[in-house]
């Protein structure tokens, strides 16, 4: 009989979120596993990388100082002061309406700060390495979830098992401890692929997060420390599948062509500095956010287009409740009126964001010429209303 290895809390799937709670749970004195199949590639230009950026918003930032991570983050994170919104719906691709929503409006800090997602990896993993209360297993999966009203069992696929007063699924939009345990998901396709990447530009950024709304969906540009010498951003560029695919196997010079006319040449001639990569673009939400000693969090639990840097945001809005709940009554750990509490405080939000960033992404994809007017004419009244404006910003902060 495989002997179990206790811990208060297994954590399933070590992508970012799960490397960001056990860091967190990690630092507040719990005992901590952290499993994920794959090992995570911690270099830009390795193959597999992680191309996208996190942007992490204003509230993110506590919680990753108490997880020990804001320290080893911090001095390569591009910070954003201001988020603008193009829209570029006209007969050409050119802006008729730039709008910018300044944090100084509101903060007198920045929304946010970006990252790499390959480095945030790297960083976070370096983190775990320090903390003698973790066990990071990576290369190893979850194989299955038996739980009891006092614990749970979950066998590895090295053969051992780990007991756990809580699991924690952050393993991802096909969560295999949500499927485990019994929870429907609602799932939304948008027939869209989002393509993300990194380029350099002659016109520097300033600090400014530029979403260019045409038809398709946006397209991106999230500022990056210099590269090579030269202003550098990552760009999330979503469009419709064949589209999108068409795209990602363009050839180099007629697919900086491309971009660089669906930017606007705002930032001049865009040169790609990585390779492509090329994403599904769904919306998803789990029917409840628990089972028997187990709590649902990030793409687990929500999946979202990536749009005003909601994604993983939300997910750590999920560790911030979890945590404090956890923090608050040690002894309740993983039980259901732990759980109960959990799913209350996070379940409503949590679907409105969705629903929100569901309507938003239909309103970018928008191909007729008096759909787009309609959209440019909705930027406009709202940006017009200080009030209205204010709250947008902090709605999109987490903060309301």
């Amino acid at each position: 009989m495989t002997r179990a290895n206790d811990f208060d809390i297994l954590i399933s799937g070590g992508g970012i979120a799960g490397l960001t709670a056990a860091a967190a749970f990690g630092s507040a004195g719990f005992t901590v596993q952290c499993v994920d199949p794959m090992p995570p590639v911690t270099e830009r230009d390795a193959e597999g990388s992680d191309l996208r950026t996190t942007a992490f918003l204003q509230p993110a930032r506590g919680l990753l100082d108490e997880a020990g991570l804001w320290a080893r983050l911090d001095q390569h994170a591009a910070p954003l002061q201001i988020m603008r919104i193009v829209d570029a719906g006209g007969d050409i691709p050119e802006p008729r309406i730039v709008k910018d929503f300044n944090a100084s409006d509101i903060s007198d800090q920045p929304f946010g700060w970006n990252l790499p997602n390959w480095l945030l990896r790297r960083e976070m993993v370096a983190r775990l390495g320090e903390m003698d209360n973790v066990d990071l297993r990576l290369g190893t999966a979850t194989t299955s979830l038996f739980t009891r009203t006092n614990e749970a069992r979950v066998t590895l696929s090295d053969g051992s098992m780990t007991r756990a007063r809580l699991v924690i699924a952050a393993d991802g939009r096909n969560s295999p401890m949500r499927a485990a345990a019994g929870i429907d998901v609602h799932t939304t396709r948008y027939g869209q692929k989002a393509l993300a990447f990194a380029v350099t530009h002659p016109i520097p950024h300033e600090n400014v997060s530029t979403e260019i709304h045409r038809s398709g969906g946006p397209f991106t540009l999230v500022p990056l420390p210099d590269y090579q010498g030269k202003p550098s951003s990552a760009l999330v560029w979503m469009e419709r599948g064949p589209r999108a695919k068409d795209l990602f196997e363009m050839d180099v010079p007629a697919f900086e062509a491309e971009m660089t006319n669906r930017s606007c040449s705002l930032f001049g001639p865009l040169t790609l500095a990585s390779r492509r990569t090329i994403w599904p673009i769904i919306s998803q939400s789990a029917e409840r956010l628990y089972g028997e000693r187990l709590a649902l969090v990030a793409e687990a639990a929500h999946v979202v287009p990536p749009i005003g840097a909601q994604g993983l945001n939300m997910s750590l809005g999920d560790m911030r409740i979890l945590l404090d709940l956890a923090k608050a009554s040690p002894a309740t750990l993983g039980d259901q009126t732990m759980l109960e509490t959990y799913h209350k405080k996070r379940f409503t939000e949590v679907k409105l964001r969705v629903k929100g960033i569901d309507m938003l992404n239909r309103a970018s994809m928008v191909e007729t010429r008096a759909l787009r007017d309609a959209r440019a004419m909705g930027l406009n009244a709202l940006y017009s209303l200080a009030p209205v404006r204010k709250t947008l910003m902090q709605m999109g902060l987490g903060v309301r």
